[in-house]
């Protein structure tokens, strides 16, 4: 292990530990409401980054209601997005089992979904069509699993049919990392079968990235599968614009 590995491991310790104190100091200020855990996870997730010393930009206005649906790269999407906005996620059961994680994201107000399960699905929709009533919006990624972010994957359209009963907005979101030294973004994805702390312990030994998340513009959709289809397209072409603009730099410092 690098000694930026051990270094970014000790930090990231001492920030998991302030979080936990953040949060029991936070209820003596009463009951922790959905807004409020959103509000405690937007904090953590800020914090987490500082300490690791990832940067991250901002793109686009982030909502402040309705459905967010994003790319889905790595875990590292998670603590992104949460300091980019106050959100509410949705994210697959065996999340809810992580040790650590698990409980810091149903503390965070996280629906978990079991994704084999069409009753699971149900209750979850149930569960969005109420959160979309909040002045907090609720985000998932719609490919079901992370990539390598080489492509999309075709999104799936069942949860996005609670924003389509309420005509609650629906606003797409594109992830990426840039990383120094010229290692592509790959390197920073978590996908296939790849074990979490192996994956982790090279994220930490990695030199310094940035990430940057694009909002785009909110939009009200007739049918869940036309939100699906538009908001693929749209990420897909956030993330295209992205790389012609990384190559069109790359050509000027030639």
């Amino acid at each position: 292990m690098s000694f930026r590995a051990i270094r970014r491991a000790v930090a990231l310790g001492l920030a998991l530990a302030l979080c936990v104190l953040r949060f029991w100091l936070g209820r003596l200020r009463g009951p922790y409401t959905l807004e409020r855990r959103a509000l405690w996870l937007q904090q953590a997730a800020r914090g987490i980054l500082a300490s690791l010393g990832i940067h991250y930009r901002v793109e686009g206005r982030p909502p402040t209601h309705g459905l967010v649906v994003s790319n889905h790269l790595s875990y590292l999407d998670i603590l992104i997005l949460s300091a980019a906005m106050r959100c509410f996620f949705v994210a697959k059961i065996e999340i809810g089992g992580w040790p650590y994680f698990g409980k810091a994201a149903r503390t965070g107000g996280t629906i978990f979904i079991d994704r084999s399960s069409l009753a699971s699905a149900e209750q979850v929709s149930a569960i969005i069509a109420e959160r979309l009533e909040l002045p907090v919006p609720v985000l998932f990624f719609p490919e079901g699993t992370s990539t390598d972010g080489s492509s999309l994957l075709r999104f799936h359209s069942r949860l996005f049919e609670p924003a389509i009963v309420a005509g609650a907005p629906v606003t797409a979101a594109a992830v990426r990392y840039v990383i120094e030294e010229g290692i592509p973004e790959r390197d920073l994805c978590w996908f296939g079968d790849e074990p979490f702390l192996t994956h982790l312990l090279k994220t930490l030994g990695t030199p310094g990235f940035t990430a940057e998340v694009q909002f785009g513009e909110p939009h009200v959709y007739p049918h869940r599968r036309v939100a699906a289809d538009g908001t693929h397209a749209e990420i897909t072409a956030m993330r295209e614009g992205d790389r012609c603009h990384e190559a069109e730099e790359a050509m000027q410092g030639i």
